[in-house]
C-alpha cells in the first residue's frame, strides 16, 4: 500500500489513466473488426468506408501512445491491401 500522498495520488492517475488507455483500445478493435467483417463479406465499398472511419480512431490511439505508431501503420497498410485484393479476386 502505497505510503505517501504522492503515491496514492498517482495509484488513482494511473486507474484513471488506464481505464482511458483501455476504452480507447477497444475502441480501435472495434473499427477494426468491422473493416475485417467487410472484407470477409466482400464487400469492396463497405469495407473502404469502414477503413475510413477506422483510420482516424487508429491514428489517435498511437498518438496518445497507447500503441506504437508503427503498428498502427502496418495494421492500415495491411487492411488497405487486403480491400485492394477484393476488386481483383
Amino acid at each position: 500500500m502505497a505510503n505517501t500522498a504522492s503515491a496514492r495520488k498517482r495509484i488513482r492517475q494511473n486507474e484513471r489513466r488506464n481505464a482511458r488507455n483501455t476504452a480507447r483500445v477497444s475502441r480501435m478493435r472495434t473499427f477494426i473488426k468491422k473493416v475485417e467483417q467487410a472484407i470477409s463479406a466482400g464487400n469492396k465499398d463497405e469495407a473502404t468506408a469502414a477503413l475510413r472511419a477506422a483510420q482516424p480512431e487508429m491514428q489517435r490511439a498511437s498518438t496518445k501512445g497507447v500503441v506504437h505508431a508503427n503498428t498502427i501503420s502496418r495494421k492500415i497498410s495491411r487492411l488497405s491491401a487486403r480491400i485492394k485484393a477484393i476488386a481483383t479476386a
